[in-house]
Order: C-alpha cells, then sequence, then structure tokens
C-alpha cells in the first residue's frame, strides 16, 4: 500500500440538480483523515493521516478501534472526515480544535474521555493492496457498504440522490457547513480538484494564510489584536483583511507565541497594507493557515465581517487560493 495518499477534493460551485448521476453529501465540519490500516503480521495497525499528510494517530485514540475492520482483509484504505459533535448534535470545528493538536498519548486518552470524536467515511482506496481508485464512484460505495459495519466512532456517510435542494435547505437551516456533490461515474483523482465533485456552502467560509497580526487598543498595546490574513496567487501572498472576531484571551496568547517565532523584518504580502486606526503592524512568514467564515467579499477584494473559526494544521499555505465562487 501506499505510504502517503492524498485525497481528492471538492472545488466551490452550484448545486448540481439531480439527475441519476450524482450523489449528494453533508458537507462535515471537520478534519479530512486518510485511514490505513493493516494485519500486520503480529497484530494490526491504524494510522491516520491528515490531508497534507501530517500523522494524526495519536490524536485520536478512539479510531484505533477500526482495526476490527480488517477481520477478513489484510489491508484497507479508507478516506473520510474526522468530526467533534457538540450538545445539539452537530458537528463542531472549534470543539474539533481541542483534539486536532494533541501529540501526548495520555493527553490525547484524557481530551477523548471529555471530547470525542467520530469518523464519518465516505470512500474505500484500496482493498488488499489493490487500488480502487480507478472504479466509478457509485462502486467504490458498494463496496464500502460491504466492508464497513459502523461502530461507536464510525460510520458510513448518507448519500443522497434525489431533492438535493430540500436537502441544502435542511442543513443550512442547522446551521451546518453545507453539501458536497459527487458525480457517482467519477474516478478518484488523487490530489486533484476536479468538476466531479463540488462543495456547496450556504455562506462563505475558507481557509487562509496568516502574515501578520496587529496589536490590540485600549490598553492592550504589545498584546495581538487580530490577525492579517490572505490568499495564494501562484507564489504571490495577497493581503486580503484582517481577522480579530472570534479570538478570545487564551488563543490570542498562543498566536503571539505562534507568530512571534517567525517575525520576519518586511510584510510578506505583495499588495499593500492599509494600517487601519493607527495600529502598529508585526509581520511573520506565512506558515499557517486559519479557517475564516465571512459575509462576502468587498470591492476592494477585502473581507466583511471576517469571524475566526480555527487553525488549520491540515492544510499548507500553498492549497490556499480565494474560492471566489463559494456560497
Amino acid at each position: 500500500m501506499p505510504r502517503f495518499l492524498k485525497p481528492m477534493k471538492a472545488g466551490p460551485g452550484q448545486l448540481p440538480a439531480a439527475n441519476g448521476d450524482w450523489g449528494y453529501e453533508i458537507k462535515w465540519d471537520g478534519m479530512r483523515v486518510v485511514a490505513h490500516l493493516h494485519a500486520g503480521d503480529d497484530q494490526p495497525t491504524v494510522r491516520l493521516q491528515t490531508g497534507n499528510g501530517n500523522d494524526a494517530t495519536v490524536s485520536f485514540p478512539e479510531l484505533h478501534g477500526l482495526e476490527v475492520l480488517l477481520d477478513g482483509f489484510d489491508s484497507l484504505i479508507l478516506d473520510g472526515e474526522v468530526v467533534a459533535i457538540d450538545p445539539d448534535g452537530l458537528p463542531s470545528f472549534p470543539l474539533l480544535q481541542q483534539r486536532m493538536h494533541v501529540s501526548d498519548p495520555t493527553d490525547a486518552r484524557r481530551r477523548a474521555v471529555n471530547v470525542p470524536v467520530s469518523y464519518a467515511i465516505f470512500d474505500v482506496l484500496h482493498i488488499n493492496g489493490q487500488d480502487t481508485m480507478r472504479l466509478p464512484l457509485r462502486d467504490r460505495r458498494q463496496l464500502l457498504e460491504q466492508i464497513v459495519d459502523d461502530g461507536e466512532h464510525w460510520r458510513i456517510t448518507t448519500m443522497h440522490t434525489e431533492d438535493p435542494a430540500g436537502l441544502l435547505a435542511t442543513v443550512t437551516e442547522r446551521g451546518m457547513e453545507g453539501l458536497v456533490a459527487k458525480q457517482l461515474s467519477s474516478l478518484y483523482q488523487e490530489g486533484k480538484r476536479p468538476a466531479a465533485w463540488i462543495k456547496i456552502k450556504p455562506r462563505h467560509r475558507q481557509e487562509f494564510v496568516v502574515g501578520g497580526w496587529s496589536e490590540g487598543r485600549d490598553g492592550n498595546t504589545g498584546n495581538l489584536g487580530s490577525l492579517l490574513i490572505g490568499y495564494m496567487d501562484g507564489d504571490d501572498l495577497i493581503h486580503c483583511g484582517s481577522v480579530g472576531s472570534g479570538l478570545n484571551d487564551s488563543s490570542r496568547r498562543e498566536w503571539l507565541a505562534r507568530v512571534s517565532e517567525h517575525e520576519l523584518p518586511a510584510q510578506p504580502f505583495v499588495n499593500h497594507v492599509d494600517r487601519k486606526s493607527g495600529r502598529t503592524f508585526h509581520w511573520t512568514e506565512p506558515t499557517y493557515v486559519v479557517e475564516v467564515a465571512f459575509h462576502n467579499w468587498e470591492t476592494d477584494g477585502h473581507l466583511r465581517h471576517p469571524v475566526y473559526l480555527g487553525l488549520r494544521t491540515d492544510k499548507t499555505p500553498a492549497e490556499v487560493v480565494r474560492e471566489a465562487h463559494s456560497q
């Protein structure tokens, strides 16, 4: 089996009408994870790989139980999303933040008790070392349903084939992230973002790259007030605003420690950054990726009413582009 498998992704777009060749899944507000399961000579192993190739096995001990799916198989590679569910039964990315960056096994087990996660499985990519990515999605789904029995911390996602507009209205009403429409005849294109998978969001939301920070006001001079963010256009980092809403005192201290380690003498953005309200700006290497919700894009290319949602360790800056058509 391949050591690293870069997952196929959905691009932003409009909701396609049901025509027999489209399926519709809920877009889970979590972290993309490829699960590598291997029976081994002595004991089965489970390795959890994030979308950018990092090892997240330690972070999610409750998913080590996926080894039971190997009954009758030598190896499996599954694709899905790790999610944390809030008290209202909805996936919560801010809640998942408490689990995503844990590297100590003891700490991970403790957090698993307080904030358990679930693995929403939507694809199978290898079976017993055989590549299934060249099969149409409808065939991969049939195989997946034959292989995976739902467990306490994992289940197969539901694939809807009718009334996509009604489904989108339902997830919008519940405050969920949106839908992913998938062409049932499509093959799995590793590391690609083809038109066969479309993400439809009821509000604007995407990742951005942190390129600096501004100091706070009203007695908070020297403390972090907001993050200066942008997106990649080729090799250029384009500034598109700042985000402070959604940051609390604890996350501001954490971010100040992160960006201070990567301070730059000059801005990494290629366009002008307007120093509004006389705030002091600091620059940092464009290393970190954050997820931000916002109302829309302004005519000047800035975000309107951005809200910080969390750090994305499963994304790289090179992946972050402006999703002009996301809804």
